[in-house]
């Protein structure tokens, strides 16, 4: 472990699997008890779209990225109320018109597709010191944004129409929770990819959601099952030279199982069971 540690690109990967895997556990929370899970996947193939136009065009593809979620996470939710449609549906519009563009757009690039390749797969152990700091960064304004607007977020998730009806500006947090989610996914990518970020995003939350019915401790076991899975995938990556979002994506499927196999949930009737 000590060696381990020594490394440096092993270094920037741990911080990474702290800050992006608490990230996105944290706001899978919000995107399970919202019934969008889908939202993490759209998200993922936005920031796909945008990373590998910033390698086609020759600007950075993390600012490319993020400027494709922050676009799709504006859009999303305004739209959808607007076209009297479930968020669902414009999610899956928005997936397929950026899958369909991502992948024209990587026919485009010349030579070697190798570094539009790990945007899909992930590269956790290529992860650079500024994307960490990005990481880090998106980390903290998650929990600052959660602990300063816990009551208004908990309303907003319990029921939208009833928290509007309270007087909480109840369109701004649910636009604000998509926004913010497209931001995490975006800085994520290089964790596990386009393709496999939706099991980060959904896998730990649903396993904090088969364990409480209390949402600060959903939230808080969200967070230690989506750095442990990719602690886990990390390891076991390093240890027998396998893919290490593949891992990640199992270590967390793997979690949902136990959780859901020894749900407390599972044995109670309807009557016992409390509200978040």
């Amino acid at each position: 472990m000590i060696e381990w540690l020594q490394l440096g690109f092993m270094r920037n990967a741990a911080l990474a699997c702290l800050f992006g895997g608490a990230s996105l556990s944290i706001l899978g929370v919000c995107v399970t008890l919202m019934d969008i899970p889908f939202l993490g996947i759209s998200m993922s193939h936005s920031a796909l779209l945008g990373a590998i136009a910033g390698l086609l065009c020759g600007f950075d593809p993390l600012l490319g990225a993020i400027a494709a979620c922050a676009i799709s996470g504006v859009l999303i939710g305004p739209v959808a109320d607007r076209a009297g449609a479930s968020a669902n549906v414009i999610l899956g519009i928005v997936f397929s018109a950026t899958m369909g563009l991502a992948f024209l757009l990587l026919t485009r690039i010349p030579g070697p597709k190798t570094e539009a390749l790990n945007l899909i797969w992930g590269s956790i152990l290529t992860i650079s010191r500024r994307e960490v700091w990005l990481l880090g960064i998106i980390f903290a304004l998650t929990v600052l944004l959660l602990t300063v607007f816990f009551k208004e977020i908990a309303a907003v998730l319990f029921h939208r129409e009833i928290a509007a009806a309270s007087g909480i500006a109840a369109d701004l947090f649910h636009y604000g929770i998509i926004f913010v989610s497209g931001l995490i996914v975006s800085a994520s990518l290089d964790i596990v990819g386009g393709l496999l970020i939706f099991s980060l995003l959904v896998n730990p939350a649903s396993a904090a959601y088969q364990l409480t019915y209390r949402l600060p401790t959903m939230f808080l076991l969200a967070a230690l099952f989506g750095v442990a899975s990719c602690f886990a995938g990390l390891l076991v990556s390093y240890l027998l030279n396998v893919p290490t979002g593949a891992v990640i994506v199992l270590a967390s499927s793997t979690v949902f199982l136990l959780a859901f196999l020894f749900s407390p949930k599972r044995r109670q009737t309807p009557a016992s069971q409390e509200t978040p």
